[in-house]
């Protein structure tokens, strides 16, 4: 626990050719690396800054995907361990990202196909200009805090990401909301007013959501909120993950990965024949192309397609036993 409790200290910043942290110096068990992170954290040449950013990200050989804005820097980007480490050298040693957490992922190949460093109004798509992460948000709960108050009877844990996310997996007797993009959180609001006097837990995967969601309900009238300080992913890390049900899901090749190594299980269920199983794919129809949980039986006998219907489109992308479409790369059956 305490090595990987390491692994998610701040590295001091210090000139490259002489390494200091043991995540760098250590020899690493796998050959490449995929990095969370983000930090809210005024920007105001954010769209210059982009574009340093994605020219030192191509120059280094990094994949992945980042965005931009003038609140801040949000992203996940992948590469050989000294790639990584390069990464995390020139973020640190930018003092607006001095202090910024990395959670680090050992890999056996990298996880995107191409480097992308976008500029956005927001590092996360929310729609409430209104609020305000800075002035006003939840309490940080460290994982080890996290792990002995969630169980506690006046708390109601609660899971800002979207269906497909939670779906595949999510804390024990958890309160999901049933929306598909963050920015739908705020309509769900009808449904979350019950929990106003509790002590209200708000988690997502790396943090960013949940930090921007327990600040709204603040604003919201809510009085006791927390949140999980690192995400799931962090959470995993430092306790072992006990007590999350399933996979997390991530936004790159992976699509999910596994946090629990306590007490484990699976909960996503295939969508044609219910069996249990973790593998997502999206629908082999381009025009549907919904990500949804699909067996490998169902898999090749649907083609990799959600329903009949789509079956029997009259333009499907090859299935090849992955569902994972890359663009540029794709084959047709009809072609």
């Amino acid at each position: 626990m305490e090595k990987d409790k390491q692994k998610l200290v701040a590295l001091e910043a210090k000139p490259y050719a002489e390494p200091k942290d043991s995540r760098i110096a250590t020899a690493p068990l796998k050959p490449f690396q995929t990095l969370l992170f983000y930090k809210y954290v005024h920007l105001p040449e954010a769209e210059i800054y982009a574009a340093q950013l994605l020219k030192f990200c191509k120059d280094t050989g990094l994949t992945g995907r980042v965005l931009v804005a003038e609140e801040g820097i949000n992203g996940t980007v992948s590469g050989t361990v000294e790639q990584c480490n390069r990464f995390i050298h020139h973020l640190h040693n930018d003092e607006r990202f001095s202090d910024m957490e990395f959670k680090i992922d050992e890999e056996n190949n990298t996880t995107f196909a191409k480097m992308h460093v976008r500029y956005k109004k927001e590092i996360v798509h929310f729609g409430q200009p209104d609020v305000n992460v800075w002035e006003r948000t939840g309490t940080y709960l460290e994982p080890e805090e996290w792990e002995k108050m969630m169980h506690d009877e006046d708390v109601v844990v609660l899971d800002v990401r979207n269906k497909v996310e939670w779906e595949l997996g999510r804390f024990k007797n958890a309160v999901t909301v049933d929306i598909d993009h963050f920015r739908d959180l705020p309509q769900a609001m009808p449904q979350l007013e019950s929990y106003k006097d509790k002590k209200v837990l708000a988690y997502c995967t790396g943090g960013i959501r949940c930090e921007k969601a327990t600040a709204y309900l603040i604003q919201q009238g809510f009085k006791n909120v927390f949140h999980l300080h690192g995400g799931i992913i962090k959470y995993g890390k430092v306790t072992g993950g006990k007590d999350f049900d399933g996979q997390c899901y991530v936004f790159d090749n992976r699509i999910g990965i596994d946090v629990n190594y306590v007490n484990p299980t699976v909960i996503s269920q295939c969508k044609i024949c219910n069996t249990k199983t973790t593998k997502m794919v999206n629908c082999a129809n381009p025009e549907c192309n919904e990500h949804f949980v699909l067996c490998d039986d169902c898999g090749w006998t649907m083609n990799g397609c959600c329903s009949n219907s789509c079956k029997e489109s009259p333009r499907l992308r090859v299935y090849d036993g992955t569902g994972y479409y890359q663009k540029g790369t794709q084959q047709w059956i009809n072609d």
